[in-house]
């Protein structure tokens, strides 16, 4: 059974940081596409970052562009999220999702909550 497991969620204040981690279990067959995407109340899910798993090339929404830097780690199953100069607009419950082949695998969530 797959399962993707984040942590590192917390309070920070303004201008903190904090890393996310995903870790991922089970067969996952396929892979394509790791990613993390979040959702702020009242507004619509979004991705923040995405890296493909052969080439690991990287696409960031242009509101964490320089702040925020998505990795991984293929020999311990996990993707990273380091999130830097933090805003109170990135205030949300970040996900981590994987692509692959036949469907796209989801975790539970992290809350990240930015006080000014």
């Amino acid at each position: 059974q797959v399962q993707l497991v984040e942590s590192g969620g917390g309070l920070v204040q303004a201008g903190g940081s904090l890393r996310l981690s995903c870790a991922a279990s089970g067969n996952i067959f396929g892979r394509k596409v790791m990613a993390w995407y979040r959702h702020a109340p009242g507004k619509q899910r979004e991705l923040v970052a995405h890296i493909t798993v052969v080439v690991d090339s990287t696409i960031y929404a242009d509101s964490v562009k320089g702040r925020f830097t998505i990795s991984k780690d293929n020999a311990k199953n996990t993707l990273y999220l380091q999130m830097n100069s933090l805003k109170p607009e990135d205030t949300a419950v970040y996900y981590c999702s994987i692509e692959t082949i036949l469907r796209t695998y989801w975790g539970q969530g992290t809350q990240v909550t930015v006080s000014s």
